[in-house]
């Protein structure tokens, strides 16, 4: 089967299987070999390597995987795609496509069983809409995973990315930071895809940490005490989260934890770092458990 990378050969297989673009599904498929390229070098693909590849498309990424992988898993949510996969992928023996929503399969039993229960890596090209509820449900489940390489909409990327104090900081920026070191790899423009996004892309890796970066008390309490700190982001964080009620904590609390930690109670929650939400997470979990 020719290369996907090259665009008439897409444009081909699309006519032939006569697929219509999903909305729903936000179908975009990647037509640039250099792009390609750069994925699987920046993922560190090798032939010793199990793959979990989400949304595979029409096969494009998932050709340049299986030259490159020991194994590939390849889950697909839209079954239409699965007669076209199995064309374009007939050539591989080291690949077994999936019609599941990745959100549903046990990656800890893919991992044990295709993989002797060593990390994994993941590759995906990710319809823009899910990219977030997708990383975060792999990165919480705590599979065992090397990396996360994925193609995003390029604001998801920088935001991934961001410091504390600047406008793309917030509860994704944290949460991606507690479990990885992420890296933006490539910038990507709109011609790069069929049919053409209307946003910027840009392809971020994702180094999963061994161990995590923070001492926690409590994990679930911590992403409760920073999302309420974002949800009304204009908001000091000490409103923010006596508000949002989801913490069970009283303003009185926060201003103990403020307090002990030496920070103003006008402090908003982009002003903290990683760390300090950690130790202002656990100051708060003792308060709350005397």
């Amino acid at each position: 089967m020719a290369s996907l990378g090259i665009p008439q050969n897409t444009i081909e297989i699309l006519k032939k299987y006569n697929i219509k673009f999903q909305k729903k599904f936000g179908q975009n498929f990647l037509i640039d070999t250099h792009v390609l390229d750069k994925i699987i070098n920046a993922a560190g693909i090798t032939e010793k390597d199990f793959v979990l590849e989400i949304g595979p498309g029409i096969g494009t990424m998932t050709q340049y995987l299986c030259e490159n992988a020991r194994e590939v898993m390849a889950v697909e949510i839209d079954r239409n795609l699965i007669p076209v996969l199995s064309e374009t992928l007939s050539e591989y023996n080291n690949v077994t496509v999936v019609n599941e929503d990745i959100l549903k399969i046990d990656i800890n039993k893919v991992a044990d069983e295709r993989n002797g229960g060593k990390a994994i890596k993941v590759v995906a090209n990710l319809p823009y809409y899910i990219t977030t509820p997708v990383i975060m449900g792999i990165l919480e489940s705590h599979v065992p995973l090397e990396s996360i390489t994925v193609m995003v909409q390029k604001e998801v990327a920088q935001r991934m990315k961001a410091e504390p104090g600047t406008k793309d900081y917030g509860a994704l920026s944290l949460a991606v930071q507690y479990y990885s070191d992420a890296e933006i790899i490539a910038n990507v423009p709109a011609n790069c895809f069929m049919p053409r996004p209307n946003v910027g892309s840009a392809v971020i890796k994702l180094c999963c940490h061994k161990k995590t970066c923070v001492s926690v008390d409590n994990e679930k309490f911590l992403f409760k005490i920073i999302r309420a700190s974002f949800n009304q982001r204009r908001k000091t964080l000490q409103n923010g989260i006596v508000n949002d009620g989801s913490t069970g904590v009283k303003k009185e609390q926060v201003a103990e934890a403020l307090r002990q930690m030496g920070l103003a109670e006008t402090i908003r929650g982009e002003a903290l770092s990683l760390g300090q939400f950690a130790e202002f997470s656990n100051i708060l979990w003792d308060i709350l458990k005397r």
